[in-house]
């Protein structure tokens, strides 16, 4: 029983150290430099896929690197192979164009470079090289960032002594996390009553003295570079408030004033033109009937009574009895009156004018 157990032990040590020998001797890359790799946009980028085969790996050389989808529902990218001796190439020609391998990848180099990175170059590659019957990986991930622009200072509040004094430090474009740091480029070394936040970028100064006047400097930092900008610090006298207060109070007064000047103006200015308008009104009112002229009496009275006139033509016997222009006033008021006693009597009958016809 015992020779039995001691021979098992034998044989799994066997298989272990065989495996081991094995393994030791099969397909591996021996690329070393970091796993994350942090560039700025634009720049370029070289992904490290050294490797060295067995003695076993006897067969034909295949190497792919891949785009690895964050999502494992989908579909990694294959971008660049090697395989019979030829490189290709895969995706569009805006990447192609960017990409290749940087030496002989039969000689045990399949590293890659990517040119003019950009942001959505941002992934997780894969090399793989494979022959048979030995077979190897490496991931590497790239992250593109944008470096931190040319920031701007300035002083939030004022510079008077003895209060406090916010200088502020900003940059508008950046890949986060954005970092800020104030320096003091001269008059001295940093107040001591001083404290900085390096995320939003504000440096506070408590109890502000003219010790505190000079040059700072605020350095913006990320991971792919920095920016900085400049402010040149003074001390001032406090104002004095209450005087400010006493002015703006004044010139809301004032104001106030003006604009009720100006409601009473128009006020009476619509008041002014109303009586204007009522006093015309009655004028017009009162006013009398303008008299008729002469000539428009005489002709009102030939049109009432038909009569018309022409020229070589007398009509003597019919004047006697029409009433003069003075009259005409009275013959129309009596209207009805006079043609009731009219009516009674008969005008000697007419002559007839060849010409003109009966006169009227």
């Amino acid at each position: 029983m015992e020779d039995t157990s001691t021979s098992v032990r034998i044989k799994v040590a066997a298989l272990l150290l065989l495996t081991f020998l094995l393994r030791t001797d099969a397909m591996e890359v021996t690329s070393s430099g970091p796993q994350t790799i942090q560039k700025a946009k634009g720049e370029n980028v070289n992904l490290g896929c050294t490797y060295t085969p067995g003695p076993m790996d006897t067969g034909e050389l295949d190497i792919e690197w891949t785009n690895l989808s964050p999502d494992m529902t989908q579909k990694d990218k294959l971008i660049l192979s090697y395989t019979g001796g030829q490189t290709h190439h895969y995706g569009g020609t805006s990447l192609s164009k960017r990409l290749n391998f940087i030496g002989d990848p039969k000689q045990g180099d399949a590293s890659i470079f990517l040119l003019n990175v950009g942001l959505s170059d941002t992934a997780t590659y894969q090399c793989k090289v494979k022959k048979a019957p030995g077979v190897d990986m490496r991931k590497v991930t790239l992250v593109v960032m944008v470096p931190p622009s040319v920031p701007k200072c300035w002083v939030e509040g004022g510079e008077e002594r003895g209060g406090t004094v916010s200088l502020r430090c900003e940059s508008p474009q950046g890949s986060s996390p954005l970092t800020y740091v104030w320096k003091r480029e001269s008059g001295g070394a940093m107040p001591a009553a001083a404290t900085q936040d390096p995320q939003s970028g504000e440096l506070l100064i408590w109890n502000h003295t003219d010790s505190n006047i000079g040059t700072y400097v605020c350095e913006v930092t990320n991971a792919v570079g920095k920016q900085q900008c400049k402010y040149s610090l003074h001390a001032y006298n406090p104002t004095n408030k209450a005087g400010v207060i006493v002015g703006a109070v004044i010139g809301a007064l004032l104001l106030l004033l003006l604009l009720l000047l100006l409601i009473w103006l128009l006020i009476c200015c619509c008041h002014k033109r109303r009586y204007e308008k009522e006093v015309a009104n009655e004028l017009r009112e009162d006013a009398n009937a303008p008299e008729s002229r002469p000539t428009s009496r005489q002709s009102s009275l030939r049109s009432v009574l038909g009569y018309r006139t022409h020229h070589g033509v007398h009509y003597s016997s019919v004047r006697r009895n029409l009433p003069s222009v003075s009259d005409a006033g009275s013959f129309m008021n009596r209207g009805e009156r006079n043609e009731s006693s009219q009516s009674g009597r008969r005008l000697s009958p007419l002559k007839y004018d060849p010409k003109y016809g009966y006169p009227v």
